[in-house]
């Protein structure tokens, strides 16, 4: 037992770990080339013996070869071709060196798979010729040839125009031999009948309608006398082309309106480099509704639309079949503008059921028109909860004669709809009523409590000394005036209320009879409380009493 488990425990485990990682590595030394290291993303020849013979190809499956980016070879004389198959599997390769080899010869069509190249170093090599076919289509930010013994020639005259237009101030110090095997600066290098080509397109601007055919005519020159071809990219049109020498023409047929916007190429080449002149196509056609559909709720609610034309068409929206008015509730948005396609939406800020209905689109331009329907729901209607509408309410709109607005404007104002506001405008009113009615409550409450506390002030069994209360002042009663008394304030209680200034008539107290208070210009009954002026002795100050009267118990 203990045997089993010292077989199967964790030092098994190890060594079968230890056993998978060497024939990992077995396998990478078998898939490397000799004189090379090898990585996931990186091959690495630097050993010159015993050294390579051919461009090392890894055997590896081709997901394995594309992670490959940099290849690095040194010192390997042996190496002296590079074919046009050695590269084409490392399809994501972006760096390629070859130093101080044998490299004589490379291939036309060796990088041609190799899109993603930027950096090419071919320092101190056996090369004597190299054409500019190989890197015509690459993209390349480094080229390094420096050191090799390029022969004088038509052939190398693309590297000094390279030099020459190159952005970078750096130039190489390149050289090359001429008959004499005596070395020239390529800077300095004159060559007869060597120069780069020209190409004229007749057609420099080109608008065509949509079904009709068009023909372009091209020549071209130079010494060497240019090759020329016909660069159409991914043109959907029917196309022929015919060349003769330094002449050609391109016809095409039935153009269609997804080529409007094109470009079509007459490119010159030759050894020492290339030329060519474009042409931009236009293609106008009427306008077509590609997409519409039912409105969707993101920030705003929106009726996406897509629609083609050239030129721009104009767009008309229709609600229940009158002209929409917009507004900045309502109103036409273009997001995207794709040369001939524009995207867009008829945004519509908080709809409610009045904004339910049949919404038309019509775009139209000066070759034709066309136009889509769609219904659209936003609200269910008060008192509905089924999710069915009752018909449509009549509306009247008014066609004020306003003319569709181009496409091109974020926002038309030319229809007419009932507007998404009403439901705002509505309640604000309602508002209004409220207030209304509750300050007209509060100011009826306070006039009744005013009339209920005068009410019982008037009837008061305590006569005018609670009116003092209410800030009338306080009852003054001296022996020997009588019942009738004056009420007024403390500071001026020997002056009654009734003597106005000026000599303005006011009721005197007499003629209110003994009973009378005068209020100011208004002769109030009072009921005087006979225990008023049953007041002891005791409770009289000595000084209260009239001068010369005697004082009795």
């Amino acid at each position: 037992m203990s045997s089993w488990t010292r077989w199967h425990g964790p030092a098994t485990a190890r060594l079968w770990g230890f056993c998978w990682l060497v024939m990992g590595f077995w396998r990478s030394a078998l898939a490397c080339p000799t004189s090379c290291k090898c990585s996931a993303s990186r091959i690495w020849c630097s050993d010159p013996s015993p050294g390579i013979m051919a461009f090392p190809r890894l055997e590896a499956n081709s997901a394995d070869l594309e992670n490959i980016t940099e290849i690095y070879i040194a010192n390997q004389k042996r190496l002296e071709i590079i074919n046009e198959d050695d590269v084409e599997a490392y399809v994501g390769l972006k760096n390629l060196t070859i130093v101080d080899s044998g490299l004589k010869f490379v291939a036309h069509k060796a990088f041609l798979k190799n899109t993603n190249l930027q950096h090419i170093n071919f320092t101190r090599n056996k090369l004597t010729s190299l054409s500019r076919k190989h890197f015509r289509h690459l993209d390349l930010s480094e080229l390094i040839l420096v050191g090799n013994p390029f022969t004088c020639s038509c052939d190398i005259m693309w590297i000094k125009t390279l030099q020459e237009t190159k952005s970078s101030p750096e130039t190489q110090d390149l050289y090359c031999l001429n008959e004499s095997s005596k070395n020239i600066p390529l800077a300095n290098l004159q060559i007869p009948n060597c120069g780069l080509p020209s190409a004229n397109l007749a057609a420099p601007n080109l608008t065509v309608e949509e079904g009709k055919s068009v023909t372009l005519s091209c020549s071209v020159a130079g010494d060497p006398v240019p090759n020329l071809y016909w660069d159409v990219g991914n043109l959907v049109s029917k196309h022929m082309n015919e060349t003769s020498h330094t002449q050609g023409s391109l016809r095409i047929t039935n153009i269609s309106s997804d080529d409007s916007g094109k470009q079509i190429s007459c490119v010159a080449e030759n050894l020492v480099g290339e030329d060519q002149d474009s042409v931009n196509l236009t293609v106008h056609f009427a306008p077509t509704i590609t997409f519409l559909e039912s409105p969707t709720s993101d920030h705003h609610w929106c009726i996406p639309f897509t629609v083609k034309g050239n030129p721009k068409p104009a767009l008309q929206w229709f609600y229940n079949g009158a002209i929409l008015n917009e507004s900045k509730y309502i109103c036409t948005k273009i997001h995207v503008t794709n040369h001939t396609e524009y995207h867009g939406c008829l945004q519509l800020d908080n709809p409610t059921h009045m904004n339910n209905g049949d919404y038309k689109l019509v775009a139209k331009n000066e070759y034709g028109k066309d136009e889509k329907q769609i219904s659209a729901h936003f609200m269910g209607w008060p008192g509905i909860d089924d999710g069915t509408n009752p018909n449509y309410p009549d509306v009247i709109y008014e066609d004020y004669g306003t003319a569709a607005n181009d496409i091109g404007d974020t926002t038309n104002r030319s229809n007419n709809i009932p507007s998404t506001d009403v439901a705002d405008n509505t309640g604000r009113e309602h508002l209004s009523v409220y207030a209304v009615v509750v300050i007209a409550s509060v100011v009826g409450f306070c006039l009744l409590v005013m009339l209920f506390l005068l009410k019982l002030a008037r009837h008061s069994k305590f006569g005018m000394k609670d009116f003092s209360w209410f800030g009338f002042g306080k009852v003054k009663s001296r022996q020997g005036v009588g019942p009738a008394s004056v009420i007024s304030n403390d500071d001026d209680s020997a002056s009654p209320l009734h003597h106005i200034s000026n000599g303005s008539n006011t009721p005197s107290s007499s003629e209110g009879g003994p009973d009378a208070v005068i209020i100011g210009m208004t002769k109030i009954p009072v009921i005087e409380n006979p225990q008023y002026f049953g007041i002891t002795n005791s409770q009289l100050k000595p000084d209260t009493w009239p001068r010369g009267s005697p004082k009795t118990a």
